[in-house]
């Protein structure tokens, strides 16, 4: 009895409860997390749309995706992604990729806003992911003060103040926000495409999601009370310009007074 109390007491005794406490506490939270997942994505969809779904896949996306969406050395797997990345990509013209770069850019719409659904409910029907936003989270009637607030926190660092979008490393950018619609926003925080980090419920609610696209969607729409835009970059851009007009008009004035004195 007396070696058994010792060794309860031995001093990890506590570190290891602990240890097993947290994993179990954190299975259980993915099991769940991934159950709910797996009813949001597919529950919005028939079964008819996940048929054509499929049909539209193996004929335009699986020369790169692989059959079944499993992927190839052209293209990643899309098991798990969900509808809303799926949404996202093909709804703003990324996908199919038009050719291979850094990243997929924006460009004309391969399929129709029917097609872009059946495709989503198929790729949703393969794996637990991100589902498409319920529309009351795309109203635009969020707090707009606390969607700026968030936007400057969590988005400004890449996408700039304004919005304005802003280079990043090895020929990527991040892409200005004017004029893409309240429900690409939503499915890209979400989903994270290109080098967009992803932003859970965790990190931001559906409620702080929607309070950011409350505010981009205002300051889209105010214009610039200010003047120039000069590109939105902020006052280094702004004081540059005023340096070089400045010393432009100072140059051109030397040229005309020496001019007029020879």
């Amino acid at each position: 009895m007396k070696a058994l109390s010792q060794k309860r007491r031995h001093p990890l005794a506590a570190i290891a409860l602990l240890l097993m406490g947290l994993l179990i506490t954190g299975g259980l939270y993915a099991v769940a997390t991934t159950v709910n997942e797996a009813k949001a994505s597919t529950n919005a969809f028939s079964a008819d749309d996940v048929e054509e779904g499929g049909k539209l896949f193996a004929a335009n996306c699986a020369t790169c995706h692989g059959i079944g969406a499993s992927g190839s050395q052209a293209g990643p797997s899309l098991v798990g992604v969900g509808a809303a990345s799926v949404d996202f990509q093909v709804g703003t013209g990324r996908m199919p990729m038009q050719m291979n770069g850094p990243q997929a850019l924006e460009k004309p719409l391969q399929f129709n806003d029917e097609q872009t659904r059946q495709l989503a409910a198929y790729v949703a029907s393969l794996g637990a992911g991100p589902a498409l936003p319920e529309e009351g989270l795309l109203d635009e009637k969020g707090d707009a003060a606390a969607g700026g607030e968030l936007f400057r926190t969590n988005c400004a660092m890449c996408h700039n103040a304004a919005a304005a979008g802003g280079a990043l490393t090895r020929g990527k950018f991040a892409p200005a926000l004017k004029d893409t619609s309240g429900k690409h926003i939503y499915e890209a925080m979400v989903t994270g495409p290109q080098n967009m980090p992803v932003f859970s419920d965790s990190n931001i609610t559906p409620e702080g999601k929607r309070d950011i696209i409350t505010f981009l969607k205002q300051i889209e729409t105010s214009g610039s009370p200010g003047g120039a835009e000069l590109g939105s970059l902020g006052p280094v851009a702004e004081g540059l310009f005023v340096w070089v007009a400045g010393l432009g008009v100072i140059i051109a004035f030397t040229i005309w007074l020496t001019s007029r004195t020879s």
